[in-house]
Order: C-alpha cells, then sequence, then structure tokens
C-alpha cells in the first residue's frame, strides 16, 4: 500500500458524497482548579452576609420587642397599683353610706382627763 493509497482509504471513511469532511466534537468547559477556589470563596462570602443581615435584623427586633416587654410590665404595674387605689377609695365610700354606718350614733367625749 503506497502513502497515497492510504489517504484515499482514510479521506473515505469520512468524506464520502454529500458528507461534510470535517466532524465536530462537543465540547464541555470545565472550571479549573483556580476558577472553583474562586467561585467558592464567594458562595462563601455571600452566605457570610446573608447571615449577617439576617442576625441584625433578628437584634433589632429583639431590642424592640424587649422594651415592649418593660413597657407592658410597668404598664401591668400600674395598672395594679390603680386598682388597689379605686378599691380603697371605694371601700371608704361604700363604709360611709352603708346602713350600718349610718345606724351608728357618734360618740362625744363626756369629760376630758386631766392629771
Amino acid at each position: 500500500m503506497t502513502y497515497s493509497s492510504s489517504l484515499a482509504l482514510s479521506r473515505a471513511q469520512f468524506a464520502s458524497r454529500n458528507r461534510n469532511s470535517v466532524a465536530f466534537k462537543t465540547q464541555t468547559k470545565k472550571l479549573g482548579p483556580v476558577s472553583n477556589t474562586i467561585v467558592l470563596i464567594v458562595l462563601a462570602c455571600l452566605l457570610g452576609l446573608f447571615y449577617l443581615s439576617q442576625v441584625t435584623k433578628t437584634n433589632a427586633e429583639g431590642f424592640t420587642l424587649n422594651s415592649l416587654q418593660q413597657q407592658q410590665s410597668q404598664l401591668e404595674t400600674e395598672n395594679a397599683n390603680l386598682a388597689v387605689s379605686s378599691a380603697q377609695l371605694e371601700s371608704i365610700s361604700r363604709a360611709q353610706n352603708s346602713t350600718v354606718a349610718k345606724n351608728m350614733i357618734p360618740l362625744t367625749p363626756s369629760a376630758t382627763a386631766t392629771n
């Protein structure tokens, strides 16, 4: 077999009539180790920023919640004190206006004590 006949046979496999003589292969693009490392670092930074933003929001809401709870406890204490004062004032007026108090005879001193 001569050089020309071997060349003709090799072309005959690929280039027959109405066919392209160039074969195309699909190539997949792959990231190298440096690119993978950079992508992972960027993703880790983004996740860190997301985490920090969520923690900041939670802390801000916690401060607001804490101040509202303190205000609620102060208002509950004030309410309890006002309820006690109201009960005391009502009891004095009830005692003065009760039938038992009206039936009592006022006591006047009959004599004074001397030494």
